[in-house]
């Protein structure tokens, strides 16, 4: 089988599915070196940074470079096929030897390119997956996904309150409820509190040098605050690449804002931006009355449980963040629960239409 000195796939990636990755692949086997061209227009939602971003996560050994095309196409017209020509060899000035497609224009495509056109699987046997299916519903598609792209698209769900508020037990009991579906949602995911590992580590440190230490001998600095919202992040994002459409977490790094007022006073900008970064899309308010204070060895403050419960409804109103309380009995609390998540699902991803195409 012949291979070229470099050959060329370009296509829209938006997003990228197992279809694209196929043929990439085929691609650097055929190639002594490949460039994956993303062409992205101003119109589309997902900003051309993050398809160049996965797909040089996904085939670290091309290389991937990103360009705007606002053109649209008509493939029966020699002027716009110029004008597409034209920010195409300005991204890829280098000369190319094959282009590889799955689609009808890529004989067109490769001529002017001067190059050989290379069809791969062109009715999509192998990965039976287009971008427009993926945009239409990224449940159906979830396994022609790779993990930064379902990274993107999980909705992350936080549960949060006050200490002894039962956020852990709702966040596991969801978790387990969407396992219990199948299919696509057996590998949903839970984050546990990453705030509480630290804490268990505080105390252990302290107990090391004064063995009868209790948790109110334990001193949490400003400092300690950006580490673990910072942690938190990192090890939600590691989860919503390998789970489900849908990820539980037990508190999330905007928590941690309030938790800082809690034990530090005062606010923490650091705290606040890694909060802002984060990408979450609903968050679930455990109420306190009902639930009865179980001091665990790292609760000291049942008395404040009606000011965190205030604290942490008076943010989420401020930050414009989605939320809904929970009351009642655990059974109470898991099925308002499940049916928010469910409406949140229900609402879909709402990719903005590519530019139309006259074929």
């Amino acid at each position: 089988m012949k291979r070229y000195p470099h050959g060329l796939v370009l296509g829209k990636f938006y997003p990228p599915h197992a279809g694209h990755h196929h043929l990439v692949r085929t691609a650097a086997a055929r190639c002594e070196r490949l460039t994956v061209l993303v062409c992205a227009a101003s119109v589309e939602s997902v900003p051309l940074a993050d398809r160049v971003a996965w797909m040089r996560e996904a085939h670290p050994d091309v290389t991937v470079t990103g360009t705007m095309d606002d053109i649209r196409m008509d493939l029966h017209d020699p002027a716009i096929w110029d004008a597409h020509m034209a920010v195409f060899t300005a991204a890829v000035p280098d000369r190319v030897d094959a282009v590889f497609t799955s689609e009808p224009y890529g004989d067109e495509l490769a001529r002017r390119f001067g190059a050989a056109s290379v069809c791969v699987d062109p009715g999509r046997t192998a990965h039976p997956v287009s971008g427009t299916a993926v945009r239409a519903d990224p449940v159906a598609t979830w396994d022609f996904l790779e993990a930064p792209v379902r990274a993107a698209l999980a909705r992350r769900v936080v549960v949060l309150g006050a200490e002894s508020t039962g956020t852990t037990t709702l966040a596991r009991a969801l978790a387990a409820h969407y396992r219990r579906r199948g299919g696509v949602w057996a590998h949903t995911g839970y984050v546990a509190e990453y705030g509480r590992e630290f804490s268990e580590r505080k105390l252990a440190e302290l107990r090391e040098k004064w063995p009868r230490a209790q948790w109110e001998d334990v001193t949490l600095s400003t400092h300690d605050f950006p580490h673990i919202a910072e942690t938190q992040n990192a090890r939600e994002e590691e989860a919503a690449r390998t789970g489900s459409p849908v990820l539980f977490c037990d508190t999330d790094s905007f928590a941690t804002t309030v938790w800082h007022e809690r034990y530090v006073g005062g606010r923490n900008p650091l705290v606040e931006r890694i909060a802002d970064r984060a990408r979450h899309h609903l968050w679930l308010l455990t109420d306190h009355e009902g639930v009865a204070f179980e001091d665990d060895g790292l609760r000291d403050g049942e008395e404040l449980r009606p000011w965190m419960t205030d604290r942490f409804r008076a943010e989420l109103t401020r930050t414009g963040r989605p939320f809904i309380e929970v009351t009642g009995s655990h059974e109470t609390r898991l099925a308002r629960a499940v049916e928010a998540v469910d409406a949140l699902l229900a609402e879909g991803w709402h990719f903005t239409a590519p530019l139309p195409e006259h074929r």
